[in-house]
């Protein structure tokens, strides 16, 4: 029993130990962003199997669709895109995992996360509004409201005004960007400012992003239209300021004199005006007419009463209140000109402050005087235009004259003297005359005033001296003021008594010699310059003057006598005497005196002044020679004397008070050389260091006991034992010897590792005669380290740009010639080369050893700087002398290599790209962009291409994708790329809106941005239509100047799409060209048939249109959609009926006329056969026929008929049928039917020869008929569309 029991749990064991188990799904929900691309990984399936088996994974439901899983991995692609605001959660999902024997089955929940795919879209279509001019600044206006479906901030919406048109008035709208609402920001203005203004209002989200790192935003954009109204809030304006009008004194009651007019401003209103006057300068003398607003006379006027002018203020005044309830109104000033008459005679007044009129006036004159004489008269006419005329009467009117003769203005009178020689004062004291003023235009009106003149004496006589010349004498050097002579002169003239003044001429002797103003005392000025030995006689000129400035003159000779005042004067400033040792002199002194010569002042006599030399020396008192006593000596004189004696000889006069002077006598005692030079020591020791060029040895010093340089001066040099590293300099040392300074060679350098380490020189000390010491020298060489390092050449080395390599890029490496050296290595500068200018930086760094590295904390940018220089110093640390750093620093340059790390860059610009749909075709330019690359080189190259197509609809605000219509052109302009929109293929030209491009910019490693064009499009509802009636030729030959006569009157670019021949009926009467146009202005705006037809029909601008052909403006009818069916039902119905009974019709005509067209024909062969056209093909041709006359063209024509009895021309042919026929006869040599000509009828042709042409009742029977007529004329050249096929 127990091995059953054990059997049973054994089998229970192994069954246990080999159960499987069901693999574990362990998430249930994910989030996915709703613009996940097709392809990418949207979420992986997380479950496991404990039993580490395999799994594979499936998943299913309705929502399955959406994506693919990989049933090895569990990783799911997206299949189809997805779309958040369709469903934000996928709920039928089930994820089944199974490992082969077992499944784990679990229902996900997909979570979709919004990804700002949707832009906002306004709620209403227009949001039009009219307000008065005058709301308040502030007040709302109306709201805008757009909704984003988008969630989140993404769904926010904010509002701004992109565009307001007219552009004057963008400040004066407003609006909430939380809210849209519009509010009013400035005062508006009927009449000043627009009356409409167009508001462009955007509506932008608040961006979002999911899938991608990139944030876009989405935006839309409506058109309101804010028109204004007019309100009564301005007062009226006068036109045509300023009012004046004239009138003549006297003039009747109510005569008209000036009207005035005023406007109300309020274009709008209009209202009516009311005139008053409300004031006036002279009241009472005009009226004015309330309603039309003339002034006229009220009552007498008297200019010379009222004055010249009348001032009125007149009032004008709206007969309807304004917006406060009152009667705007506004004044202006009138002025009124009062015309004089001549009624007033000429009178004669005395004026001052006041003129008060009189007759009799005054005045003096001074005897024998020519002038005017003031006599204070004024003549005045109260008249404001006249002429008076003055004359003189009397007994003595010659002796004067009146001026002015003439006088058209209120002026001053004065009399003009004309025979001086009659005021004579001793003769006549008073003259007494009469002045007339007439009026010369009324000679009746006069007024006469007496004038007395009074003459008065004048002086004639000058002053006289007694003598011409006075001689005077007098001391030099006398005291100031020393009186030397009274000398006066006489005057005639009563009035010139005891009032006669002298003065002394020229100025240069006032500085001697003055004299008094009033007396004529002449006296001494200056002491000092009295000086007879500078000069012995003064000349002067005395001057007498009365009070009327007549002079009398006299000549005055001064001369000064001598006084013992100059001392004697020194030959020379000093004596310098040179003398050598032991030798005699002999030297003059010579003194002069200035005092008068023979005199004892001009007596000198000569001594010696003492002191420790002058005792070697004596001097001959009256002759001055000077010579020493003994033999002098050098060596006995002190050495601070350098040989020099000094001592003064006096020079003296005798005179009273005797005057003497001294000079200083220099002599030079000369040293001679009888002294050899001596060293201090006879034997020095000197050490020097290796390797200093011209370093110090060491100083020797010797002296020479000769007091002069030319025999104490020593010169050292080295005699031996140099070799050639020594150098000795002499200079003089401040103990009066001479030093000689041993120093290595310059040019030498000792080297203590040679063989020679001490040097013995003897060193010699000579005078300039070349008395010779000598004395020897022991130097000694020690070792130094004296060696700068070096740098060996540096190789350029290459770094890629943005690179991040923490290894040595490159290594300076130095030398040192010293054996025992550390060298290590220092940065000295790092430059960039930027923009073709170097910069520091920071790129690189260097270590001690040499290395260069880049710094990791900068970054390697090619495009900011293409090359790097490094400069570094090698140093020896083991240095002992000098410098221990190398003598010019290493450089080592280091090129930046360029990789390809900057994709392309769109040039942001502020073009407006519009294009007419009609015209655009295949390679039309509709737009531009402008790209640049910072990398270079082949990394820099951009090619531009077309991603994406969207047209957004006026009519609906929708945005819908289109097939791509345009494509990019890639062109290079230096270094920037250029990439022209072309269309492929031709544009629906009933489409509204604008096309959103997407235009991408690619380099050559496929980094790219994009940017998105707007391109707005004027359509066919645009289109203008233009008649004129002129032919197709002539427009096309004016086309220039019409297109710059309608661009000057709309200010609108003019394409010009077609021009066509109206109908072919318009072909057999008068022709009308059709001319198709859209006018377009940069914004984008175009203009309609209403508004070009309200902007050409100024006056200013339709006469030239007119002369150009233009008879009517009209429009295109659009194109309508969402038709009645059964509208188009009917009328095709109707068409087939009109249809099917004009071939009813035309089937009778041509079975009637058949033959007979048939026989005509034949008779044209008569005429082709003689064809020279480039279209007949080895036959004749048929005029007015497509055909030939080759076998088989045209049976019929092959026939052999009798013309003239087929013809059959009896009573019974028809009149048409014989012109017809007729027709044949026309000269086919001058007819050419051009392949690329238009359809219509061109005839070069007089105009007189066009207007008295018969009347044909076909065109080909016109042509031919004037063949004869045109025989000898100027080629004809026709081509009739409605002709062009046959009529057989």
């Amino acid at each position: 029993m127990d091995n059953i029991i054990g059997s049973i749990l054994l089998l229970c064991l192994i069954s246990l130990t080999n159960a499987n188990t069901a693999p574990t799904i362990h998430q249930d929900l994910y989030r996915i962003c709703e613009d996940t691309p097709i392809g990418a990984t949207a979420f992986t399936i997380n479950a496991t199997d404990v039993d580490k088996d395999p799994l594979i994974y499936i998943l299913t439901g309705s929502d399955a669709s959406y994506f693919e899983v990989n049933r090895a991995t569990g990783e799911v692609k997206l299949k189809l895109p997805l779309d958040r605001e369709s469903g934000g959660i996928l709920e039928d999902l089930e994820a089944i995992v199974t490992d082969g024997q077992l499944d784990a089955r679990k229902n996900l929940i997909i979570l979709l996360r919004d990804a700002n795919d949707n832009r906002p879209l306004f709620v209403d279509s227009s949001y039009d509004v009219t307000i008065p001019e005058n709301r308040a600044v502030g007040t709302s206006l109306f709201k805008v409201e757009a909704i984003d479906i988008d969630d989140g901030v993404a769904g926010a919406v904010s509002y701004r005004i992109d565009e307001v048109t007219p552009t004057a008035g963008s400040g004066l709208f407003t609006i909430v960007s939380t809210t849209g609402e519009v509010r009013l920001a400035g005062s508006l203005n009927y009449n000043t400012l627009s009356t409409f203004y167009r508001l462009k209002i955007n509506a932008t989200d608040g961006g979002g992003r999911c899938f991608r790192d990139e944030t876009n935003y989405h935006s839309s954009a409506i058109f309101t239209i804010v028109t204004v109204l007019d309100v009564p809030d301005l007062n009226p304006v006068f036109e045509n300021l300023a009012y004046s009008g004239s009138v003549k004194e006297n003039s009747a009651v109510d005569v008209s004199v000036l009207k005035v007019t005023a406007t109300d401003q309020d274009k709008g209103i209009g209202d009516s005006i009311h005139y008053s006057i409300e004031a006036s300068s002279v009241e009472g003398l005009f009226k004015i007419s309330r309603n039309d607003g003339t002034i006229s006379v009220l009552a007498h006027i008297d200019r010379e009463v009222v004055g010249d002018t009348i001032t009125l203020t007149v009032k004008a005044t709206e007969s309807k209140p304004n917006i406060h309830g009152l009667e705007a109104s506004t004044t202006t000033t009138v002025l009124i000109n009062i015309i004089d008459v001549n009624d007033n005679r000429p009178k004669f007044y005395k004026c001052g402050t006041s003129c008060e009129e009189a007759s009799h006036f005054t005045g003096d004159v001074l005897e024998h005087s020519l002038g005017a004489i003031p006599i204070n008269m004024t003549v005045k006419d109260l008249d404001k235009f006249f002429s008076t005329r003055l004359t003189l009467e009397g007994a003595d009117k010659d002796v004067f004259s009146v001026e002015p003769a003439v006088t058209m203005v209120h002026g001053s009178v004065v009399l003009q003297v004309r025979q001086p020689q009659l005021l004579d004062f001793e003769e006549k004291q008073q003259m007494i005359l009469q002045v007339i003023a007439t009026d010369e235009d009324n000679p009746a009106f006069k007024s006469t005033a007496t004038v007395t003149i009074t003459i008065k004496d004048a002086n004639d006589n000058s002053p006289t001296f007694p003598n011409n010349t006075y001689r005077l004498t007098i001391p030099e050097h006398s005291e100031v003021g020393t009186l030397i002579a009274t000398i006066t002169a006489e005057d005639p003239d009563t009035m010139d008594q005891n009032k006669i003044t002298y003065r002394l001429f020229p100025d240069s002797t006032r500085q001697f010699f003055d004299v008094e103003e009033t007396t004529g005392r002449i006296l001494v000025k200056n002491k000092a310059l009295l000086d007879r030995e500078v000069r012995p006689v003064h000349t002067a000129t005395l001057q007498a003057t009365d009070t009327s400035g007549k002079p009398g003159t006299t000549v005055l000779e001064i001369t000064l006598t001598d006084i013992n005042d100059q001392p004697p004067v020194m030959n020379r400033e000093s004596y310098l005497v040179f003398v050598e040792e032991g030798s005699m002199l002999e030297v003059k002194i010579e003194a002069t005196d200035a005092d008068e010569p023979g005199t004892v002042n001009s007596q000198i006599t000569y001594q010696i002044a003492p002191n420790d030399y002058s005792f070697n020396f004596t001097i001959d008192p009256t002759s001055g020679v000077l010579k020493n006593n003994s033999a002098l000596d050098r060596e006995a004189l002190s050495p601070e004397l350098n040989g020099r004696i000094t001592f003064n000889v006096t020079a003296a006069d005798r005179g009273v008070p005797p005057l003497s002077t001294s000079v200083p006598v220099i002599i030079n005692v000369e040293d001679i050389n009888d002294n050899t030079p001596k060293f201090e020591t006879s034997n020095y020791n000197f050490v020097v260091k290796e390797g200093e060029k011209g370093a110090l040895v060491g100083l020797v010093r010797a002296e020479d006991l000769d007091q002069t340089t030319d025999f104490n001066r020593i010169s050292f040099s080295i005699i031996s034992g140099s070799i050639g590293s020594f150098i000795i300099r002499t200079e003089a040392d401040e103990r009066g010897g001479y030093r000689g300074t041993i120093m290595v060679d310059p040019d030498i350098e000792l080297d203590f590792e040679s063989n020679r380490k001490q040097y013995t020189l003897t060193v010699e000390a000579a005078d300039l005669e070349q008395k010779k010491a000598s004395a020897t020298v022991d130097v000694f060489v020690i070792d130094v380290n004296d060696e700068r390092p070096e740098f060996k050449p540096t190789a350029p080395v290459t770094v890629k740009e943005n690179t991040t390599i923490s290894e040595v890029v490159g290594r300076f490496v130095g030398q040192d010639k010293d054996g025992n050296h550390s060298l290590v290595y220092v940065l000295e500068s790092v430059t960039c080369s930027c923009n073709g200018s170097w910069t520091p930086c920071n790129w690189f760094i260097l270590d001690p050893t040499g290395g260069v590295r880049v710094n990791p904390e900068a970054t390697v940018d090619y495009e900011e700087c293409t090359q790097a220089m490094m400069e570094a110093q090698v140093v020896d640390e083991f240095t002992e002398k000098g410098q221990n750093n190398s003598v010019s620093p290493g450089q080592m340059v280091i090129n930046i290599e360029d990789i390809n790390d900057n994709a392309p860059e769109f040039i942001v610009s502020d073009s407006l790209f519009v294009v007419v749909s009609e015209t655009a075709s295949k390679g039309t330019s509709v737009a531009g962009v402008t790209a640049t690359d910072r990398d270079t080189g082949v990394h820099g190259q951009i090619d531009f291409k077309v991603t994406s197509v969207q047209f957004r609809d006026d009519n609906n605000n929708k945005t819908t994708n289109m097939r791509l219509l345009f494509e990019a052109v890639t062109t290079q302009q230096r270094d920037l790329y250029v990439g022209i929109i072309q269309s492929t293929e031709g544009l629906d030209i009933s489409l509204r809106g604008k096309y959103l491009v997407t235009v991408a910019a690619t380099d050559t490693g496929s980094l790219s941005r994009s940017t998105v064009l707007e391109i707005f499009i004027v359509d066919a509802s645009f289109k203008v239509e233009l008649q004129f009636t002129r032919t197709v030729e002539d427009v096309e030959q004016n086309l220039d100047d019409i297109i710059r006569a309608l661009t000057t009157a709309t200010g609108a670019a003019v394409q010009v799409v077609e021009i066509k021949l109206q109908s072919l009926e318009a072909l057999r009467s008068s022709p009308i060209t059709v001319m198709g146009v859209y006018f377009v202005y940069s914004n984008g705006t175009a203009l309609n048939s209403k508004e070009v037809e309200s902007m050409v029909s100024s006056p200013e601008h339709y006469p030239v249109l007119f002369g150009l052909g233009l008879r009517y403006i009209g429009g295109t009818t659009e194109v309508e959609t969402n038709k009645d069916p059964l509208a188009y039902v009917l009328l095709g119905i109707v068409v087939g009926l009109i249809v099917v009974l004009i071939v009813l019709i035309t089937s009778l005509v041509c079975t009637r006329r058949n033959f007979t067209r048939k026989l005509k024909a034949a008779k044209a062969m008569n005429s082709a056969k003689m064809m020279t056209s480039d279209n007949q093909k080895n036959g004749a041709v048929v005029p007015g026929t497509n055909k030939y006359m080759t076998e088989g063209a045209n049976p019929v024509l092959n026939l052999n008929i009798d013309s003239t009895m087929v013809m059959d021309l009896d009573q019974e042919t028809p009149d048409v049928d014989k012109v017809s026929l007729d027709s044949l006869d026309y000269n086919n040599d001058e007819m050419t039917f051009g392949e690329g000509t238009k359809h219509n009828m061109l005839f070069e042709q007089e105009e007189e020869e066009r207007t008295s042409r018969q009347e044909y009742d076909e065109p080909l029977d016109e042509a031919l008929a004037q063949r004869i007529m045109k025989k000898d004329k100027h080629k004809v050249v026709f081509d009739n569309m409605a002709f062009s096929t046959t009529e057989i």
